[in-house]
């Protein structure tokens, strides 16, 4: 049985040429069951409104594999605080911003406490060296607070397509080799 991936983006979207929107099109392209979820209004998002989209995908297309970017890290933990969750196989947390993050149009979603239950079999956190939006030491307490394997890219800035995360072919090979495409 081919696994579901569900790909979910942070604060203005994942679009081309984003490494998000590059992978969901390799995934399916080799037959891969990918929903990216395309959040309300990507500029201005609402907790509220996004928790819900979120919950509605997850109960309609019940993923194997959920991989965040950014603000759909600090999501996934919100969520992980409000619902009782299905269990999924695996969970990427990459470039998640810092849990006290202080921009302005995203201060519904901080301050966000550290779930203590992951709803993964197993979580992966990916984290660059120089990411503007978490600091080292910060990825590093929130890797050891999650208690779950992490990977450090040196000077992946925040692991997006202006960072040069377009294609990833990294990426790529490590969710074929989980789902078996």
């Amino acid at each position: 049985m081919r696994k579901k991936i569900l790909l979910l983006h942070g604060w203005g979207g994942s679009d081309f040429p984003h490494w998000q929107s590059w992978l969901a099109g390799e995934l399916a392209k080799e037959y891969g069951c990918v929903n990216f979820l395309r959040f309300s209004d990507v500029d201005n998002p609402k907790l509220s409104v996004w928790l819900r989209e979120l919950q509605d995908t997850l109960d309609d297309f019940q993923p194997d594999i959920v991989i965040c970017h950014s603000l759909a890290n600090t999501l996934w933990f919100h969520i992980t605080h409000t619902q009782n969750l299905r269990e999924i196989e695996k969970l990427y947390l990459i470039a998640p911003p810092s849990l006290t993050c202080k921009i302005e149009e995203l201060s519904e979603f901080f301050p966000v406490k550290i779930p203590q239950k992951l709803y993964a079999k197993e979580a992966l956190l990916i984290s660059s060296t120089n990411d503007p939006y978490m600091t080292n030491n910060e990825a590093q307490n929130l890797q050891k607070s999650l208690n779950i394997p992490m990977k450090i890219i040196q000077n992946g800035g925040h692991l997006n397509a202006e960072s040069g995360y377009g294609e990833w072919d990294w990426l790529r090979e490590e969710i074929k080799q989980t789902t078996n495409i």
